[in-house]
């Protein structure tokens, strides 16, 4: 059952990061935002995203 949930977690995650994805490209074609910026922006959202998700899972292990 835990594997289930991590593959719904995972699939969430990717939804999520698609949607971003747009978000991010949305705001950067209206605010004609430095395209490297924008990138930057997005890794560090994903990595923050990574890091609280691995955060969760070891409460949940505990």
């Amino acid at each position: 059952s835990l594997f289930v949930v991590q593959v719904e977690v995972e699939i969430e995650v990717q939804v999520d990061g698609v949607v971003l994805v747009c978000l991010v490209v949305l705001v950067g074609v209206l605010l004609e935002v430095d395209v490297v910026l924008v990138h930057v922006v997005l890794i560090v959202m994903v990595v923050v995203r990574k890091m609280v998700y691995f955060h969760e899972r070891k409460f949940v292990q505990l």
